[in-house]
């Protein structure tokens, strides 16, 4: 440890101190943690693409199965490897202990999110890439010998790297780390801000670099043409649809929590029967299988009426609960966004307009916001997600959905701050 400290004060970083501009040897280090950050994101999205069409081979009745048999492995994992954590526990240890993560739990949390997002639950890989890659900058930080607020900002660093690498957007992962931390401020650690946005332009390089995605938009939705007033009073009305969204998800939420709570035996006796169900639906709704980012592109194009897509809805609500409350593993950005879509191809039978794409990505910023807590970093991931330019009354619509949604929040830490 002491060479390792010796190390970074060497030439390079003493220099890095003395020089006329604002670079410091801490600017180095975070951009550092970023390329480590989205060289690993890389490596993690890499096996999960061989799996998943490895895995996704199977179809029919088959699906029932593999998910059965999926759900009894991601127990087994979590039982022999311990317990991998959840995102509340993150944002319990970047505000109560200082920002330190244990990256102890990284193999479990690895093996089972793998396993879990490539055999097709409804939970995505940015909540694992946050708490591995934050959990990295944590023991980064402390083999540096620092504390204090300079642990805190690497670890959230890490965090925003993840979930940078993710998503393709610096600016957004970056407010995504440091606003789900809290649930009244949008940025409560502000001494993290530039750490944050230094290690997620680094990690965005790296991943693009390794991956070959581009930088164009993720989902393909047809350009939204601004208009004048009217799309402000319309993105205040679709904010208060998708916070009726955000609670019937609370609903089932408690629902669901309750009931796997009341399952008897080892972990893997709870994974094992939310295969079973996770399978059941998949089986009898396809779309709602895997965390919805192939999927979401779909929505957009896919044929139905207003049953069809309300049932969507409602079966993709209760498979991502059905995922995190039987204790799969995996994140509810993109499942989220996926429930907001779909949230707008029903109410297009309704409410018949020529800005299709404007109703699906307010529905797509408010439901989320609903449901997480996170109204201006959804907003700007949006922007980079859909493509959309004029973004400011996506904005409105995302306020409009996080001041009408429960004040009992979905990630239990976050009502610490209410």
């Amino acid at each position: 440890m002491d060479r390792i400290r010796s190390f970074f004060r060497n030439p390079i970083f003493v220099l890095s101190r003395k020089n006329p501009f604002m670079l410091s040897r801490w600017s180095i280090l975070y951009v550092l943690l970023g390329l480590f950050g989205g060289l690993f994101a890389a490596l993690f999205w890499k096996v999960l693409e061989y799996l998943t069409v490895f895995i996704g081979k199977l179809e029919g009745p088959w699906i029932i199965a593999l998910m059965t048999v999926s759900g009894l492995g991601i127990g087994l994992i979590i039982y022999f490897l311990g317990e991998p954590g959840e995102i509340s526990l993150v944002i319990d240890n970047i505000r109560f202990k200082g920002g330190k993560l244990d990256t102890k739990s990284n193999p479990s949390m690895a093996a089972s999110s793998l396993l879990s997002i490539s055999s097709g639950g409804s939970a995505g890989p940015e909540a694992p890439l946050i708490q591995i890659i934050g959990s990295i900058g944590s023991w980064f930080a402390e083999l540096l010998g620092l504390e204090g607020e300079e642990l805190r900002s690497m670890t959230i660093a890490g965090m925003a790297s993840g979930f940078t690498s993710l998503f393709g957007s610096p600016l957004g992962g970056a407010l995504f780390a440091l606003e789900i931390l809290q649930h009244r401020h949008v940025v409560e650690y502000y001494e993290a801000l530039l750490p944050a946005f230094l290690s997620s332009c680094s990690a965005y390089f790296v991943f693009l670099w390794m991956t070959d995605m581009g930088i164009g938009p993720t989902w393909q939705f047809p350009q939204y043409v601004p208009g004048g007033i009217e799309d402000f009073e319309n993105a205040i009305a679709f904010g208060i649809a998708g916070a009726a969204v955000g609670w019937i998800f609370y609903g089932v939420f408690r629902a669901t929590k309750f009931s796997f709570a009341k399952v008897p035996g080892p972990i893997f006796v709870k994974t094992t029967l939310g295969g079973l169900l996770l399978g059941c639906i998949a089986f009898y709704q396809p779309l709602t299988r895997y965390f919805g980012h192939d999927q979401l592109n779909q929505i957009v194009t896919t044929q139905g009426n207003w049953i069809f897509f309300g049932s969507l809805v409602l079966l993709k609500i209760l498979a991502i609960n059905t995922t995190i409350s039987s204790g799969w593993r995996g994140g509810i950005i993109i499942p989220l966004f996926f429930v907001g879509a779909t949230t707008g191809r029903f109410l297009m039978d309704f409410f018949p307009t020529e800005n299709e794409s404007f109703l699906l990505i307010c529905l797509m910023a408010s439901v989320n916001a609903s449901v997480t807590k996170t109204p201006v970093s959804t907003t700007i991931l949006l922007a980079d997600l859909t493509g959309v330019s004029s973004f400011t009354p996506v904005l409105f619509a995302s306020l409009s959905g996080y001041f009408l949604s429960p004040k009992a929040p979905f990630i239990r830490s976050q009502a610490d701050s209410n």
